[in-house]
């Protein structure tokens, strides 16, 4: 339950009769002593008087008798029914805190009408039923539960008093915890996909995340009404204690709020259906004239590492390394380009998958194999700062700013030097991707500029849409699309893209992970105006891997 704003709330109260047990005394409302005693004994008056002396006042000690718990219950219990604060507090051996959550008690839970009835006592230990009246906004609703207290001995005086925990004001209650009642948080949505069906985690079980982040983002302007709660609200001991806030009484349940998403239903379908197959596997599509998210989907449904994932891309970040190579004029798809065996740089040597090797090929030829060591040389003629600049300027990744309608992780491809800059020119050292920045790294290519990906239209709320500050030029989109096409056609993408031709273009990627036996393996492909990427953890080579999911949702795309 979210934060409430908390108004106090003064009101009178008449003394009340409790189960037949209240007493008319002196001064006011008592609880009956008779209601205390246990198994309607008489009193048990035991007590022992310490020595005394004439420097020193009498303290009591030893067993508390049946008069002192049921008189220190008595004091506490009509106190606390008639709003007397302050003085069920002094009955007890923590004011401060016994004062905070009394008061809070009107003030922020809303209850009113308090009547105490207590039970049988059981030596210092006395039960008590509550039942009262939660108000909040013109909605009322009747509430009932059992407590208990127990009664000690006050160590300094000898007083009995009782002993104060949150549990004796309502047992659900940790101390630190407080009681509030108000608006259950955010309003819940329906959300629908861009047919008008409705989306839910039964029909889509990958969806729970996405459906749970429209709530957080749209709740709020979607049309809906939250509900009313009376809740526990965990205190800080109760949170390091992995306790979650519990709702004690539901006064009124919200009214749901509508949000209309880009998902597609047959693409969504099939993407679950196709990330079923791995173990671990997440994928994106979208369509790249617009910026649309089509489908997402993994095959964990906690976390959305479709969209929030932080991994490394692998070979598929080639494609942003061949848009800087080709707009600093460094080669071009058909130039005489050797990709050695092995390559030294700041310490460091690199290698091929397989200890493979090109030695007269073209940088296109490099590409369509996804030979490594074809982009790390061109390391010693590039910027520290070159990578980072390309993907923020041309490709809109690592800055931050998309905002799809969910929470996103937007890339990061940090300025590294030496052979950590090398690595990251093959998706390595510090670059970090998911299907989501990869299935718009392709659509990029596809359109020739970047459309910020969303899932929920901008005009819902007349956010932004993240920009990128500048487009590649025809020539290099010619290119790209070049060396992605051979990739597709001939290279290691050709398996999973057969027969999906002719205006398509591929990139495979295998991503090396500390204490991985197998590399996760990246797919990310576009189709005339559609677009995709996968990611299979720990799966293996990406053409074999995620390359299946990727193209068969490209075939479904028409």
């Amino acid at each position: 339950m979210g934060k409430r704003g908390r108004v106090a709330e003064r009101r009178k109260t008449k003394p009340a009769v409790i189960g037949g047990m209240i007493a008319v005394v002196v001064g006011g409302a008592g609880f009956g002593v008779y209601a205390l005693y246990g198994s309607g004994a008489a009193a048990d008056d035991r007590t022992t008087n310490a020595s005394s002396s004439a420097d020193h006042k009498d303290v009591r000690t030893g067993p508390l008798s049946a008069t002192e718990v049921t008189t220190a219950a008595t004091r506490f219990l009509t106190s606390w029914q008639q709003g007397k604060v302050p003085q069920a507090a002094a009955v007890t051996n923590d004011t401060t805190a016994a004062t905070a959550l009394l008061t809070g008690y009107t003030k922020d839970a809303h209850i009113e009408g308090v009547t105490l009835t207590p039970g049988i006592r059981t030596g210092d230990k006395v039960p008590f039923s509550v039942k009262g009246t939660v108000s909040y906004k013109g909605t009322s609703k009747p509430l009932a539960y059992e407590s208990s207290l127990t009664v000690v001995r006050n160590k300094e005086d000898g007083k009995p008093l009782v002993d104060w925990s949150s549990a004796v004001v309502h047992p659900d209650l940790k101390d630190g915890d407080t009681l509030v009642t108000g608006e259950s948080g955010t309003p819940p949505i329906k959300a629908y996909d861009r047919d008008g069906g409705e989306l839910t985690t039964a029909k889509y079980p990958s969806l729970g995340p996405v459906l749970d982040g429209l709530r957080e983002k749209f709740g709020k302007i979607a049309g809906g009404k939250a509900g009313v709660e009376l809740d526990v609200v965990r205190g800080k001991a109760s949170e390091k204690a992995k306790l979650s806030d519990k709702t004690l009484l539901t006064l009124a349940k919200g009214t749901p709020g509508s949000v209309k998403t880009t998902l597609s239903p047959t693409l969504q379908a099939a993407a679950e259906q196709q990330v079923a197959k791995q173990a671990r596997a997440s994928a994106v599509v979208m369509r790249p004239s617009t910026g649309e998210i089509l489908a997402v989907a993994n095959t964990s449904h906690g976390f959305n590492v479709a969209f929030q994932g932080s991994l490394a891309p692998g070979s598929t970040m080639k494609i942003v390394t061949s848009t800087m190579l080709f707009e600093k004029n460094l080669t071009t798809p058909n130039a005489s380009h050797p990709c050695p065996k092995t390559y030294k740089l700041a310490g460091w040597t690199f290698h091929n998958d397989a200890d493979s090797e090109i030695k007269r090929g073209t940088f296109k030829m490099s590409f369509g194999a996804s030979c490594n060591n074809a982009f790390i040389n061109f390391a010693p003629k590039l910027s520290n700062s070159d990578l980072t600049k390309e993907a923020q300027q041309v490709y809109g990744l690592g800055m931050n700013n998309w905002a799809i309608g969910v929470p996103t992780f937007d890339g990061a491809v940090p300025v590294q030097s030496g052979a950590q800059m090398g690595a990251s020119l093959i998706g390595q050292g510090g670059v970090r991707m998911n299907p989501l920045n990869m299935a718009s790294v392709a659509s990029t290519v596809a359109t020739g500029s970047f459309h910020q990906p969303y899932l929920v239209s901008p005009s819902v709320d007349n956010r932004t849409l993240a920009k990128a500050s500048r487009t590649m030029s025809s020539t290099t989109q010619a290119e790209l699309k070049d060396v992605m096409q051979y990739t597709a056609a001939y290279g290691t993408a050709a398996k999973a893209m057969a027969g999906l031709g002719p205006d398509y273009g591929a990139k495979t990627g295998s991503a090396e992970v500390d204490g991985q036996e197998k590399p996760n393996g990246w797919f990310t492909a576009y189709r005339g105006d559609l677009a995709a990427a996968g990611v299979v953890q720990a799966g293996g080579h990406g053409g074999d891997t995620a390359g299946p999911i990727v193209a068969a949702l490209l075939r479904m795309g028409g």
